[in-house]
């Protein structure tokens, strides 16, 4: 009977880690439809204090109107009694009275309103606060949680790929150092060909004076000038 009894406790212990896992899981989309359940019940229950501010409207106009009929029915009663036909100020006096009850039962229900009001308007503010405060905090734990989602995607693919960006450098390596290759190969040949034609020595004669007979520009004004002074 204890063995079967903690098989029991172990399968009840699985069952509730898989449902801690499955909230987990899932806690943000269930934080999401809390939010709006706790909104749409924010909703009913302005529509239901809008009803109870709508009743004590109704009932302030009910005590007025009962005040006009108290202050219509005591000038009756006075005007009875003036012409001495006290039988019937009694009568209108007893109707005040049937009256002035009226005006105690609305006001006592008046007050009953006034009071669920307040505490009504009380929870409803409360209830605002607590939504805009669940709806930061899920802005934040939305935000969060992207943020940890493409970091660990990143690192994720850096650290599937990074055999492949190692091969992909070595091969952009081995492209600069091709081009330096080209790059040198074109310049030797380039040198070579001057050597061919005597360029490098041609260069280096006229740089000496040496084999360039062609009169240079000064020479010639020179000449020029001391034609002139002749």
């Amino acid at each position: 009977m204890s063995i079967l009894k903690k098989l029991f406790t172990a399968v009840r212990g699985g069952a509730r880690e898989a449902g801690e896992a499955i909230v987990d899981k899932n806690g943000i989309r269930i934080f999401e439809q809390e939010i709006a359940d706790a909104q749409n019940a924010l909703h009913r229950a302005k529509k239901s204090l809008t009803e109870v501010m709508a009743k004590e409207m109704q009932t302030k106009r009910k005590i007025s109107a009962v005040d006009a009929s108290i202050a219509e029915h005591e000038a009756y009663a006075g005007q009875a009694l003036e012409k001495g036909n006290e039988a019937l100020a009694l009568e209108i006096a007893e109707k005040i009275g049937d009256f002035e009850a009226e005006k105690a039962e609305n006001e006592q229900v008046l007050s009953g309103f006034s009071n669920h009001i307040v505490a009504l308007k009380q929870q409803v503010k409360d209830a605002e606060k607590s939504i805009k405060e669940n709806q930061r905090q899920l802005t934040m734990v939305k935000t969060t949680e992207s943020v940890q989602q493409a970091t660990m995607a990143v690192n994720s693919t850096l650290n599937t790929n990074s055999s492949s960006m190692t091969s992909a450098r070595q091969s952009l390596e081995r492209i600069k150092q091709r081009q330096q290759d080209r790059s040198d190969q074109l310049g030797a040949a380039k040198q070579l060909e001057s050597d061919v034609n005597g360029d490098d020595l041609k260069a280096k004669m006229a740089e000496a004076g040496i084999g360039d007979t062609s009169p240079k520009s000064a020479d010639i004004l020179a000449r020029i000038k001391a034609k002139q002074n002749s």
